[in-house]
């Protein structure tokens, strides 16, 4: 054996075991607030500790449920006033016509039954063509006052259709409307009286005898045929007025059979008559 050492084979254990106490020792060391890990690729990722304190957590914890509470609060008060609406009976309509400028709740596809939507239809088309009657009859009739006709009947032409378009949806058109959402017996009966005095609008004014300054503050047949004699333009402007009353008058009678066929073959008049019969009885009690 030389004076050279000859290496050991069981030194390699050693060695690891020397190897692995240096790493575990390394690893010991307490890291910083914010370590910088450097990966194989060379990038690099900061890692932030979570500071926040056990208290902060219970205070963002209390202010949840305290919101969560509100919340619920204003979900039963939305409730309860949802279920006080349906037992007065009141209905929510938002408005939706006319699109560009919504001014009135409309929506016979979807609240009028599909057996009554046609005669809803053609009440809304008498309604509209009222408007466009009142509108042509305030035209012409400026027309005729700026020929010297005087401001009279331009006067009573405003007044028309300012209380005529709003007073014929309230009085005669919603009703009806309602009156076909709901089958009220009620409802349609008011709508009788008011549709009628309607008629009897149109049907004057189709005519325009001379009552009301001399009749020319409305497009009818009288004054139309007054102005031919001396203002053919005129004139002929009068007699569209009166083709539109006309046309107006037709369909509001069409409308006004049909649903009074309805109402008679619904039952809704033997209705009336019992509930007339039962309050009368009532009030003779």
């Amino acid at each position: 054996m030389g004076g050279g050492q000859d290496p050991n084979p069981f030194d390699e254990g050693r060695n690891a075991g020397n190897q692995h106490q240096n790493y575990n020792a390394s690893s010991k060391l307490s890291p910083l607030s914010h370590e910088r890990v450097e990966y194989e690729h060379g990038t690099s990722v900061n890692m932030p500790f979570d500071t926040t304190s056990p208290m902060d957590l219970k205070a963002k914890e209390k202010e949840l449920q305290a919101k969560e509470a509100e919340l619920k609060r204003r979900e039963e008060e939305l409730k309860k006033r949802e279920e006080a609406i349906a037992r007065s009976g009141i209905v929510i309509e938002p408005k939706n016509w006319p699109p560009f400028y919504p001014l009135i709740h409309h929506d016979i596809a979807n609240e009028i039954p599909i057996h009554l939507q046609k005669m809803q239809y053609v009440a809304f088309g008498s309604w509209l063509g009222l408007i466009l009657c009142l509108s042509w009859n305030l035209v012409v009739v400026t027309v005729g006052w700026f020929q010297g006709e005087g401001v009279s009947i331009w006067l009573l032409a405003v007044i028309y259709i300012i209380t005529g378009v709003p007073g014929s949806y309230l009085l005669w058109y919603r009703p009806l409307y309602r009156a076909m959402r709901t089958d009220s017996a009620i409802k349609f009966s008011f709508f009788f009286m008011t549709y009628i005095c309607h008629i009897l609008f149109c049907t004057f004014a189709t005519l325009a005898p001379p009552i009301f300054i001399e009749g020319k503050s409305l497009t009818g047949i009288m004054p139309a045929i007054d102005y031919l004699t001396w203002n053919a333009t005129l004139g002929g402007l009068y007699f569209i007025g009166f083709g539109l009353f006309a046309v107006e008058t037709a369909i509001s009678v069409w409308v006004i059979q049909q649903v009074y066929l309805y109402f008679r073959g619904s039952g809704k008049a033997a209705e009336m008559k019992r509930d007339a019969t039962r309050r009368t009885m009532m009030a003779a009690l």
